[in-house]
């Protein structure tokens, strides 16, 4: 993350996602990058910081939404990755849980439900003719309702589970879950999923950058109307997310 810091997938993530962004991603700048986060990938499916430890809710979000960024997606062993994820959603809760053998808790509603909008871009593109073309390979309803009815504070700000104190992480990744929840694709094809009353529907989110699409739309061309530092004309290599 900086000189001395720590490295581990989180650090790809947040490069690739401010170089895509600002349009100065090109392929030197991460040459190894995807073959490093492909060896993060373990026998369990998921990802996790670095290559050899166990997989987690959060380092897995980030090495592949930095594979989609980088379109490499196609690298990691997709279909492992999806029964891993899935299991992660408790049948009792209906929320997550980051890791094997945890608690469920409110931010993996949107580390772990925002792999699957990710997965199901993916394996669309390798042909999964099976694919449901209204819902996301989770139940949406139970994870609303885990959010709605267990993770709110009365005073406001949500929260990690029952019992613990709101923050503005939980708040945070809470909304973001309840958002990936609430809708399924984009633009001509967009379906919703509103549990409880229509207060309750918020804004979508982008998938892979967790920000507004428009605001992720408007980056993308202020940014490319400019160079690329070291290239001439704009860059090529940023994909059409």
């Amino acid at each position: 993350m900086h000189v001395g810091g720590e490295v581990d997938v989180r650090s790809a993530y947040c490069a690739a996602s401010v170089a895509s962004l600002t349009n100065i991603i090109t392929a030197p700048l991460f040459e190894g990058t995807p073959s490093w986060i492909t060896r993060c990938q373990n026998w369990e499916g998921g990802l996790g910081g670095v290559p050899g430890l166990e997989a987690h809710g959060g380092y897995t979000f980030c090495g592949m939404a930095a594979m989609v960024i980088l379109q490499k997606e196609h690298m990691l062993d997709l279909k492992s990755l999806l029964r891993w994820v899935t299991s992660k959603q408790m049948r009792f809760e209906g929320g997550f849980q980051g890791r094997c053998n945890k608690l469920v808790d409110g931010c993996y509603s949107f580390w772990q439900a925002g792999l699957l909008p990710l997965l199901h871009r993916a394996l669309h593109t390798q042909g999964g003719s099976s694919l449901s073309m209204t819902n996301w390979m989770f139940h949406q309803q139970a994870l609303q309702e885990y959010i709605l009815l267990c993770c709110q504070n009365p005073s406001g700000g949500l929260l990690d589970k029952p019992g613990k104190s709101r923050d503005f992480y939980h708040t945070c990744y809470c909304l973001s879950g309840l958002s990936i929840a609430q809708h399924f694709g984009s633009r001509e094809i967009h379906h919703e999923v509103i549990v409880g009353k229509e207060e309750n529907r918020l804004a979508p989110t982008h998938p892979v950058y967790n920000i507004c699409p428009d605001k992720v739309a408007q980056a993308v061309q202020h940014f490319h109307q400019m160079a690329v530092p070291g290239k001439s004309g704009s860059s090529s290599q940023t994909p059409n997310l």
